[in-house]
């Protein structure tokens, strides 16, 4: 789907564009290398995450790492509450970006719940939880990289003392099998491209900027 038909086309607006994927994927290098692109191109991009940085976010990471004992019940409702904020708030949410004229770049948004958390909740509480979010703002383009988890583990292992919580071999093959349910389950409404990730990062780079330039016609 052209960005042109989507709600949000009115060039007055940002673009919002979310990167997608299993831990270990590439998604935060890919994210800052787009927005560097899209610099260079003479638009205002701002990158961020799930989970933010807000004290919802912290929580979050405290809770993945170890350093708190949360149940994973409680990490998927946390997420599901820290990504409205990461929407709504005043001070850098995305709604007031994306109003702005600012093109955001999302490393993960509601797709990686659907993806992590039904495991553990199930997938209708999961789409509940999420049900906010999801009606307040669709990414103008989802960008999912696809590697194999065994790939990704390897990658994560590289340079690394620790690892977190989802970041075990059987896990990262789970949350790759529900990404795939969770894009089959996607209405018609969604964007949402796949891009081969076990590239390098310049050959990725150079796919991810293709699909961009396919769906944004802004750019």
């Amino acid at each position: 789907m052209n960005l042109d038909d989507r709600h949000n086309a009115d060039m007055s607006s940002g673009r919002f564009i979310v990167f997608e994927g299993i831990d270990g994927s590439g998604k935060t290098t890919q994210a800052q290398i787009l927005a560097n692109r899209i610099r260079e191109a003479g638009r205002i991009v701002h990158v961020t995450s799930e989970p933010t940085n807000s004290p919802i976010g912290n929580l979050i990471r405290q809770g993945m790492t170890g350093r708190i004992q949360l149940d994973d019940r409680v990490i998927a409702a946390l997420f599901a509450a820290d990504r409205i904020d990461h929407l709504t708030n005043h001070t850098d949410g995305i709604l007031d970006l994306l109003a702005s004229g600012c093109t955001v770049i999302s490393d993960r948004y509601y797709f990686s719940s659907y993806a992590y958390h039904t495991d553990y909740t199930g997938q209708a509480w999961v789409k509940h939880a999420n049900a906010i979010a999801e009606g307040l703002l669709r990414a103008d383009l989802t960008i999912y990289l696809d590697i194999s988890p065994d790939i990704a583990v390897e990658r994560l292992s590289k340079g690394r003392s620790f690892q977190e919580r989802y970041e075990r071999l059987d896990r990262l093959v789970s949350v790759r099998n529900s990404y795939e349910q969770a894009f089959r389950d996607a209405d018609d409404t969604e964007n949402i491209v796949i891009v081969d990730g076990h590239g390098d990062v310049e050959s990725t780079s150079k796919s991810v900027w293709a699909v961009v330039e396919q769906h944004l016609t802004a750019f």
